[in-house]
């Protein structure tokens, strides 16, 4: 370290202006993963209170507008309510998919029995409840619709292991999160193979090849990112054309997202040498050699940073500030009825949910572990692990979009109920249990083996 260093110590970090006071902290807060679920709570507060007030009609209405383009006999459009569960919710799957791609290459999912527990819990808490649904639903109006109960609300799950602090352990939040991303990918399979159209196999062959041009930009070496934006609306398009939900895309074009930095750590070093060569002094302006080893060592230091890393940063905070929330205000509003939470369809959701989830993530967790397919931490008790499970029947987002797609007219009013109260249900006798467990420092054993 230099004089110069020693002197003014705060020459190795970026200058700040008052404004930063501000957005620092503010940073800070939208950082917080549980803060997403905080605004998401906050909307779907908001959307059931303007749907059981005197604004409720035009409240409604509004996510019916029709928006679109219409030329000639072409007509592509859809309601706003549309747009946002099949044009923004393929932004939130990608980021999920994302999330996956990392933890699969780079993060916990990496070790293949580590990730077994949580494939094999979320897989318990798909079929599970599907299989309590469809044993009410059998041969009734409503059994079609039985992936709403199959899908868990990450940014919800992750909120609620938040407020508990440090009653709820490191790998607990790292085992729902490994859980929920599963079981997300879990439940865009399911709107695919049961809740999409009559397939057009020219729009599907479409949409392959466009997958495979950006497989192939990306062996190229292309790095232009409004290049990629192009190429993933255009097979946005195709997909949907072809039956099948277009937010596939979104998944699809996430695990083509590479893990690993264009520029390797001693590359970006060598660069930053460079750079570090020139004497101090104010000669980085014009078309001059020390100007462009400067930019270069920009680049570099953007991308040391792998193409998953840089888009989940950016794209997070959209999608948890943005998505989450208008999708809740456009899907949580439902006219609250004592005797629609009667309807045997609400309660058969609300029971796939509270029970079935908590059922199937510890019973088919015991059972990797059991046959040896799969590792259980010695820091997650089968107490934490049951806790999870309950909070795993947390829905709401999924859960929602599914009902939308399986249900109309006051199917739809029903079900919704009933993914609300399991969630209200799941949320507070998940958080009460876990809080119990922190209070008393030790997790009960429910279960033998393991």
């Amino acid at each position: 370290m230099d004089q110069g260093q020693k002197a003014e110590p705060r020459l190795n970090a970026l200058p700040r202006e008052a404004i930063d006071w501000f957005v620092g902290p503010l940073g800070r807060f939208l950082r917080i993963e549980a803060a997403g679920g905080v605004v998401l709570l906050l909307s779907a507060i908001l959307a059931f209170a303007l749907s059981n007030s005197a604004l409720a009609e035009r409240f409604l209405a509004f996510w019916d507008t029709p928006l679109g383009v219409r030329a000639g006999a072409i007509v592509f459009e859809r309601s706003l309510r549309g747009w946002i569960n099949d044009g923004l919710m393929t932004l939130f799957f990608f980021v999920v998919a994302l999330e996956l791609k990392r933890e699969l290459v780079l993060g916990e999912l990496r070790e293949p029995r580590v990730a077994a527990l949580s494939i094999a819990a979320a897989a318990g808490g798909m079929l599970v409840p599907a299989g309590i649904y469809l044993a009410s639903q059998f041969g009734r109006p409503g059994e079609h619709g039985w992936g709403t109960v199959m899908a868990t609300d990450t940014a919800f799950v992750i909120g609620c292991l938040a407020l508990l602090g440090r009653n709820a352990p490191q790998r607990l939040r790292i085992f729902l999160l490994s859980l929920a991303v599963v079981d997300d990918i879990g439940a865009i399979l399911v709107v695919a193979a049961g809740y999409s159209g009559t397939l057009d196999w020219t729009a599907l062959t479409a949409g392959g090849a466009g997958i495979a041009a950006v497989r192939g930009l990306a062996l190229l070496g292309v790095r232009t990112v409004p290049v990629y934006i192009v190429a993933g609306s255009l097979i946005w398009i195709a997909i949907d054309a072809s039956g099948i939900h277009p937010t596939v895309a979104g998944v699809v074009l996430g695990l083509l997202t590479p893990t690993r930095g264009w520029v390797s750590d001693r590359r970006l070093r060598a660069i930053l040498q460079r750079v570090l060569a020139y004497p101090p002094g104010d000669h980085w302006s014009g078309d001059t050699a020390d100007r462009r080893v400067l930019r270069s060592a920009g680049k570099a230091a953007q991308e040391t940073l792998s193409p998953v890393e840089r888009l989940g940063m950016a794209l997070h905070p959209w999608v948890a500030f943005g998505v989450m929330p208008l999708f809740a205000l456009a899907n949580a509003g439902v006219p609250l009825s004592i005797d629609g939470l009667a309807e045997p369809l609400a309660l058969t959701v609300m029971i796939g949910l509270v029970l079935g989830k908590p059922v199937g993530v510890v019973g088919f967790a015991w059972l990797a572990v059991r046959s040896g397919m799969a590792v259980r931490p010695k820091t997650l008790g089968w107490g934490m692990l049951a806790g999870g499970g309950i909070l795993a029947g947390i829905g709401f987002t999924m859960a929602l979009l599914i009902a939308e797609l399986a249900f109309q007219g006051g199917q739809l009013q029903a079900a919704k109920l009933g993914i609300l109260a399991a969630s209200v249900i799941s949320a507070a006798t998940g958080l009460a249990f876990l809080a119990l467990l922190g209070r008393h420092g030790r997790t009960p054993v429910l279960v033998s083996g393991g």
